[in-house]
């Protein structure tokens, strides 16, 4: 705090270190992966207001502590806005489920999971572990690197390295996947099954062995 305070001007309190200050901390490590715009909007909102207020006060020493303290505030709301969001979407189990799992389970385990999901008619479970199952399958065959953390972006990317006729079928298992599991899209028999052909039409061009599958109108 006392840092921002030696770093005012002797005039007025420079809306260019304010910004700065605020920039400085939504770049740190714990708010990495926050959708950036709205911490933009909320940080611009802070900045005009605090803008308004300085040109209301004037220049007097007195207006110089308010705007410092008004500054300090602002930069304050904001750090705590996106912490809360952070903590929010970084703390969903069901997401951190679907996209760590456990790595290196073999596919044959993930499509048995899928079979019983899809047989109880738990569509959106039955996409996860029907992608995973690719995935796993992927991973067995030497075209992708099965890493904790990864994003299903990621794998998209080293597939179309690694297999590029099979960059379309995953990229549609990709989006299917990521719709039910972050954009909490409804799931519905279709879903699934249009899914399941397109890890069918990826095993071809790969030359991945298929798997006998139940339920779902197999």
């Amino acid at each position: 705090m006392a840092v921002l305070t030696a770093e005012l001007p002797a005039s007025a309190v420079d809306p260019d270190l304010a910004r700065r200050t605020a920039d400085e901390v939504l770049a740190r490590s714990e708010y990495a992966g926050i959708e950036p715009t709205l911490l933009q909007r909320a940080w611009g909102w802070v900045a005009e207001q605090l803008g308004r207020a300085l040109d209301a006060l004037g220049g007097s020493g007195q207006a110089r502590l308010v705007g410092t303290l008004l500054l300090l505030v602002g930069v304050a709301a904001v750090t705590i806005l996106a912490a809360r969001f952070a903590r929010g979407v970084r703390r969903d189990p069901e997401v951190a489920a679907a996209t760590t799992g456990p790595v290196g389970r073999a596919g044959a385990d993930w499509a048995a999971e899928a079979s019983a999901h899809e047989q109880a008619g738990r569509w959106r479970e039955a996409v996860r572990c029907r992608y995973r199952e690719v995935v796993a399958d992927l991973a067995g065959a030497g075209l992708v690197d099965e890493v904790p953390g990864r994003t299903a972006g990621e794998y998209l990317a080293e597939v179309r390295d690694a297999a590029p006729a099979a960059g379309t079928p995953f990229a549609a298992m990709t989006g299917a996947f990521e719709e039910a599991w972050y954009g909490n899209a409804a799931v519905a028999e279709g879903d699934l099954r249009a899914l399941r052909e397109d890890a069918g039409r990826l095993r071809r061009v790969t030359g991945l062995r298929s798997r006998q599958t139940v339920g779902a109108g197999a």
